[in-house]
């Protein structure tokens, strides 16, 4: 006998009752249509994942259950997992609903909770203890006392033993997995919310694989699916392994509100049961049609993405998500011909040009509320003037080449270009200065404080533009400025979303160079990041006879993308940065990465004030330094004194 399994990937927001459950309801009517008997869906699909601290509201438990009660109806010949928060007697649990034929017919609980990097399960939930296996009653709605199994048991639906594993409880070393085997199941189902960072697709395969052929069952693996609370982006990787081997994987990245992946298995149904199975069975009857011809089947073999093109998908379905779901109606993007901001800009004309060959050029306007949009060839050109404006915004220590380069960047990529001369704004606020303080103001005797007021000049003009269009103004700062405080704060970081916060800027510049001379899949080269790309890093905000560059202002790039790496990845103090420093630069002499490693320990204390006010950035990989989600510093600390004072 054959059973066709669905992992159904979905764009689900927090808190957002009536949408969550439209798009369940739109997916699984996708996977009836598709002939599917088993359809697993993401962790939490109900309330959504990142609803933080409104899991302790007890309202959110309520809504949750009710929307669950409303979703019965709609697996009408299916056998459906669906995940919820659950209060029971006073604590809350991550818990997966199993739905059979219109009944719910129990729930299974998260036992191992994720409690690192950007997770922070256990301030919410409780564990599931190992081995507690109750009947409960459970009003839904307008049902009442409907007596339902809750817990660590195997559910058999017509034969067919089901488990689950769910998300964190596939990463842990004890897997529930290995009782599922002790218990003749046939199908582990895995519900996920796991946050994309880069390499963590090909582990995730691993794990899957790992569990289909440990346990000897099928594995259904199913992710949420794109930028859902903010800062996490999923990819919505739908995954289904049989026999140690992925049988079928879906599209990650996704621009559509949700994505299914379905695959045959052949469930032994006749072989030996265990004489006591180490979990608790619960049972149901249900029929099993025969798997129709469909072409909902997907290939196993889609090709692994490398991490040029991760970025790129990865961010850019950010900032769709992000706009959509914020309502605004496009991005703002202060073009100052350097990298930074030239990278902001190429990644909203790639979410457009992903988005539009995806979803289509009217579904792509009507969701970043657009009216009347044109499309003239592939990207539609003339619709990206509508999404995306740039701005170079001169002063008197702006050069001819960065002028140039802004404007080459905009026209290539079809935004609607503006150039601002703020240096008449600049030299106000200087006077104004001079006359409170009764001295004048130069260089180099005031150096940061006039480098500081030109970017400032630089950020009411936009935040205008912005405003008026209700579109989102866009944070150029990257991770290694966040790293060190070398960014204005009010200037370079005015925004409301900072897209390439989470990524340093030794790989940007190289993902850059890439993007120029071979670009990605079906997008081709950027020639017009030639110019860019020519350039030494500047602020470009210091009179042309200092030649400012940012690595004389910090450190080499590769050397600071070392330190933060040691530091943040590798939880290294001083000396286990210092001698990481010595080991991949032998080539540069003791002092000088002495010299850099208190530069950069200093600088990282110092600035952690900015980083608490850095407009919301994206994960990308282990090293983020946002202070909500991942590096939590004190804003007042010692600043490694003691340590750097031991270093030679």
């Amino acid at each position: 006998m054959k059973l066709r399994l669905a992992a159904l990937s979905l764009n689900q927001t927090p808190l957002d009752w009536a949408g969550n459950t439209g798009r369940l309801v739109q997916g699984l009517e996708a996977a009836r249509a598709s002939g599917a008997h088993v359809v697993c869906c993401p962790e939490l699909a109900i309330s959504g994942y990142g609803a933080e601290d409104a899991f302790l509201w007890p309202s959110t438990a309520e809504h949750s259950l009710a929307a669950l009660a409303r979703m019965l109806p709609h697996t009408r010949g299916l056998i459906v997992a669906l995940g919820l928060p659950l209060r029971h007697e006073g604590y809350l649990f991550n818990a997966v609903a199993i739905a059979v034929d219109q009944k719910l017919l129990g729930l299974a609980c998260k036992r191992h909770l994720a409690g690192d990097g950007i997770h922070y399960e256990p301030r919410w939930f409780r564990p599931w203890p190992a081995g507690k296996a109750i009947q409960v009653n459970l009003a839904l709605d307008a049902i009442a006392n409907i007596e339902v199994a809750l817990g660590d048991w195997v559910f058999e639906v017509g034969g067919v033993r089901f488990g689950f594993e769910i998300c964190e409880d596939a990463w842990v070393n004890e897997r529930p997995g290995a009782e599922l085997f002790a218990s003749d199941v046939d199908v582990i189902l895995n519900p996920s919310a796991s946050h994309f960072a880069f390499g963590k697709h090909a582990y995730r395969r691993t794990l899957v694989e790992a569990g289909s052929r440990e346990f000897q069952a099928a594995y259904v693996y199913a992710n949420l699916l794109g930028n859902e609370a903010g800062r996490s982006i999923y990819d919505g990787d739908g995954l289904i392994a049989s026999g140690g081997h992925i049988v079928a994987s879906g599209h990650r990245f996704s621009f559509a509100e949700h994505s299914l992946v379905c695959a045959d298995i052949d469930i032994e149904l006749d072989r030996r049961r265990a004489a006591s199975p180490l979990r608790p069975v619960t049972r149901v009857d249900f029929a099993y049609a025969p798997p129709k011809p469909s072409e909902a089947l997907v290939s196993p073999h889609q090709g692994p993405l490398d991490k040029a093109e991760e970025f790129g998908r990865a961010v850019a379905l950010g900032l769709f998500d992000y706009a959509r779901k914020s309502k605004s109606r496009g991005f703002v993007v202060s073009l100052s011909g350097g990298a930074d901001s030239a990278a902001c800009a190429l990644l909203v004309a790639l979410m457009v040009r992903w988005s539009v060959a995806e979803r289509g050029l009217d579904a792509v306007a009507r969701e970043l509320g657009q009216t009347g949009a044109d499309a003239a060839g592939p990207g539609g050109p003339e619709f990206i003037k509508t999404i995306l404006t740039t701005v170079y915004q001169a002063t008197e220590h702006s050069g001819p080449v960065t002028r140039a380069a802004a404007q080459g960047l905009a026209l290539s990529l079809g935004a609607e270009h503006h150039e601002f001369d703020v240096a008449p704004l600049f030299e106000n606020y200087r006077k104004l200065g001079e006359q409170a303080l009764g001295r004048g103001l130069r260089f180099p005797q005031d150096d940061i404080a006039l480098q500081n007021l030109q970017a400032r000049c630089r950020a009411p003009s936009v935040w205008l533009l912005a405003n008026v269009r209700g579109a989102l103004l866009l944070s150029t700062s990257n991770r290694s400025e966040a790293a060190v405080g070398y960014a204005t704060m009010d200037g370079d970081t005015a925004g409301g979303l900072a897209p390439i916060a989470g990524i340093d800027k030794d790989y940007l510049r190289r993902w850059l160079t890439f993007m120029e001379h071979t670009g990605l899949p079906g997008v081709g080269p950027c020639e017009a990041l030639g110019a860019i790309n020519a350039q030494a890093p500047t602020a470009e905000l210091r009179p042309a006879e200092y030649t400012q560059t940012d690595e004389a202002d910090l450190m080499p790039y590769d050397v600071l993308n070392a330190a933060e790496a040691a530091f943040v990845s590798e939880r290294g103090g001083p000396r286990e940065v210092l001698a990481r420093l010595l080991e991949l630069f032998p080539e540069r002499p003791r002092a000088e990465l002495v010299g850099y490693t208190r530069r950069f320990f200093q600088l990282f204390a110092r600035n952690q004030w900015k980083r608490e006010r850095y407009a919301p950035s994206f994960h990308l990989d282990d090293r983020s330094l946002d202070p909500k989600t991942w590096c939590r510093f004190p804003i007042l600390s010692g600043g490694f004194a003691e340590d750097l004072a031991e270093l030679e």
